[in-house]
């Protein structure tokens, strides 16, 4: 089967973070891609090599986790600095930002249908949150230690999360109770994800390995360790039959899960590989890492058809009953060594063109309303707050007490109590309407002003160009025109 496989290619290497990379995440109409690092910035790269690039400040600490909503029209990060934005990924670089809870946030997912955000945090729990009522839902608390990843299923009806308690969990969103809980690892459990269908979870480990499980059967169908290190991330491909990973070993592997082995190993960060993700389309996937690198590689290998494939393992004799028919195979847990046949890649990627694309610094001037911890609201204080980004950034806070009050609420109604900007601000709100639009018409017009700066700068530059131009052609007319002076004072000697 390798023979028919075309190898992958590293397509473009981006670079402008300042520090270890730490996030990625492709747009789902394939234009951009969105990177955090540890220099606290987000990046927003434009996949059309002769676009610029946007950098967005505002996380006062490490980004830690990066996502796109399904309408591409904002971008979530999470931060060690407990807060979590939504950004508008244009050059403008408004972000609202929210208390999201009371430790480094982990993870931050949108649900599919754009409505929710789930997030996950070392303060041991798993927040939903509403995107466009911008409100707190519901919390759910039942891992032990730091929460290092949360992601909702396909249709929405499940969270899985993992952590630093190693181990995996399945919520139910509609009764926000733990449904099941895989306890298999010996270490921290450090990603999970769902495939394309919604059948199967996977997730890694910190003991270097990947296991995928059939939830509704909770079996463990997979189990590969290709990694001689930790595994940080992981990706499935949207065909569900490929897998990548990223890991502390420097490497990317590239899993083939419909015949059930590691295909290729590809080289090119000199460093922990700490974030992995193909676009929606699958034709894409990125690499990201501590060496502050940021590779787009082309999949390639994804144009394969399955259809024989497929059919062929229908026709499979196995014990194993119905739904696993069409599923991933080989079903049966078995342990993938690094010895398996695989394909080595090593890229040049200091020859990559366009390796720098021109960065647009946006979201450096700050606008924010503080929401105070209690519900009367108070005057916002800004003496201590330092410059962050975006015309529109609100903060909200959830104060351990409040979780508490909310949580005993929330068993006494059977729904989740949500905190609306108006109960904490304590700015009526056609007020603080109006002076946000203020606010907006001036990032509008610094805008603006920055463009005509830049205009001027070429025009003084073009000025100075044809004043130079004009200089040299009248020295060389000077030159010119002395030999025929000689020759005419001269004449009238003879």
């Amino acid at each position: 089967m390798a023979s028919v496989l075309e190898d992958p290619t590293l397509e473009r290497c981006f670079k402008g973070h300042k520090d270890a990379v730490t996030c990625a995440d492709f747009c789902p109409s394939n234009k951009q891609l969105a990177t955090g690092s540890n220099d606290k910035t987000l990046m927003i790269w434009n996949l059309n090599p002769k676009a610029r690039a946007f950098r967005f400040v505002g996380h006062k600490d490490v980004i830690t986790a990066v996502h796109f909503s399904p309408s591409d029209d904002l971008v979530a990060s999470a931060s060690r600095d407990k807060t979590v934005r939504l950004w508008t990924p244009n050059i403008k670089g408004d972000s609202t930002v929210f208390k999201a809870h009371t430790a480094t946030v982990r993870s931050v997912n949108f649900s599919s249908d754009g409505q929710r955000l789930v997030t996950a945090s070392d303060d041991k729990s798993l927040k939903v949150w509403s995107v466009h009522r911008q409100k707190f839902i519901y919390s759910l608390n039942q891992h032990t230690n730091w929460v290092r990843c949360a992601r909702f299923s396909p249709d929405g009806r499940l969270i899985a999360s993992c952590g630093d308690d190693k181990t995996v969990r399945l919520w139910d969103t509609s009764t926000h109770l733990c449904i099941n809980t895989f306890t298999d690892y010996g270490g921290p459990a450090t990603f999970v994800d769902f495939n394309a269908s919604g059948t199967c979870i996977a997730s890694s480990g910190a003991d270097n390995t990947l296991k995928i499980w059939d939830i509704r059967t909770n079996k463990l169908i997979q189990h590969y360790q290709v990694h001689s290190a930790a595994i940080n991330c992981f990706s499935f491909h949207p065909s569900g039959n490929y897998l990548i990973s990223g890991s502390s070993d420097s490497m990317v592997k590239i899993l083939d899960l419909v015949e059930g082995r590691l295909i290729y190993t590809l080289h090119g960060h000199k460093g922990p590989v700490l974030a992995v993700a193909f676009s929606r389309a699958g034709d894409l996937f990125a690499s990201v890492g501590a060496d502050s690198q940021v590779l787009m590689w082309k999949t390639n290998f994804d144009a394969l058809s399955y259809k024989d494939l497929l059919s062929r393992h229908s026709k499979r004799v196995t014990p194993d009953p119905p739904p696993h028919l069409m599923d991933i195979y080989p079903r049966s847990p078995h342990l993938h060594s690094t010895k398996s046949r695989t394909v080595e890649i090593n890229p040049v990627v200091t020859n990559i063109q366009s390796a720098d694309p021109h960065v647009v610094e946006a979201g450096e001037t700050d606008f924010s309303l503080t929401a105070g911890s209690g519900r009367e609201g108070r005057v916002p204080d800004y003496r201590d707050r330092p410059s962050t980004s975006a015309a529109s950034a609100f903060t909200y806070t959830h104060t351990q007490q409040e979780e508490h009050e909310e949580c005993e609420e929330e068993e006494g109604l059977g729904a989740g109590v949500t905190y609306l900007l108006e109960e904490h601000s304590g700015l009526p709100p056609a007020f603080r309407s109006t002076l946000g639009h203020i606010v907006q018409q001036l990032d509008v017009l610094t805008q603006t002003v920055a463009v005509l700066e830049e205009r001027l700068t070429l025009t003084e530059d073009k000025l100075k160009e044809c004043l130079d131009n004009q200089a040299l052609i009248l020295q060389q007319a000077l030159h010119t025109d002395e030999p025929h002076e000689e020759r005419g004072a001269e004449g009238p000697a003879v």
